[in-house]
């Protein structure tokens, strides 16, 4: 990849509209649990459309994950996110993003946007970086790649805990959330 004012070359690289290959990519997260180990989770229905453009800094996407496909391999912890204390998945059954902007910063890809979760948008920004385009045995052009940002679960009304009797508390306020893409560029 290079980078100037005025182009970027990314190897590989198609304009046009990619839609999330479920089978092939995670929408995952990881949290620290009573102050010395991380949980991790993810959620197993969403969709994503990515839209390139020409200049790869003009290019989109929008994402939702399901609140109600949340795992944890943990079936008790998973209806409890699913409730009041945590997601609201009722009243808020999915969690969204919009890009507002994409840019090199330092050579690295950032990918910026509004992130909504309960009903509350906050900007985010996730480290994009590709993982590259080929094609698959079945006539598809593919693209892959890694994104992952730290939210503050608080700011988006995620503030349920427990105070621990050794001390210290049941969940840490932030949230890594790690994004496995893979995508098909439609025809």
């Amino acid at each position: 990849m290079t980078s100037t004012a005025t182009t970027i070359e990314i190897p590989g690289y198609r304009v046009g509209t990619w839609t999330i290959d479920t089978a092939h990519s995670e929408v995952g997260f990881s949290i620290r649990h009573i102050m010395i180990s991380k949980v991790k989770g993810k959620f197993e229905r969403f969709a994503a459309t990515f839209v390139t453009a020409e200049n790869p800094l003009e290019s989109s996407v929008t994402a939702s994950a399901e609140v109600a496909s949340i795992t944890t391999n943990e079936p008790n912890r998973d209806a409890h996110l699913r409730t009041g204390d945590f997601f609201e998945a009722e009243t808020y059954p999915t969690i969204d993003f919009v890009s507002t902007g994409v840019r090199v910063e330092d050579g690295d890809f950032k990918v910026d946007g509004d992130l909504t979760i309960r009903g509350i948008t906050k900007p985010v920004t996730f480290d994009f970086e590709f993982g590259g385009f080929g094609g698959d045995p079945y006539g598809n052009y593919k693209g892959g790649a890694t994104a992952k940002t730290v939210i503050n679960r608080e700011d988006f009304g995620l503030s349920y805990n427990a105070a621990l009797e050794t001390g210290g508390v049941l969940l840490g306020d932030k949230v890594t959330i790690t994004l496995e893409l893979q995508a098909s560029l439609q025809q």
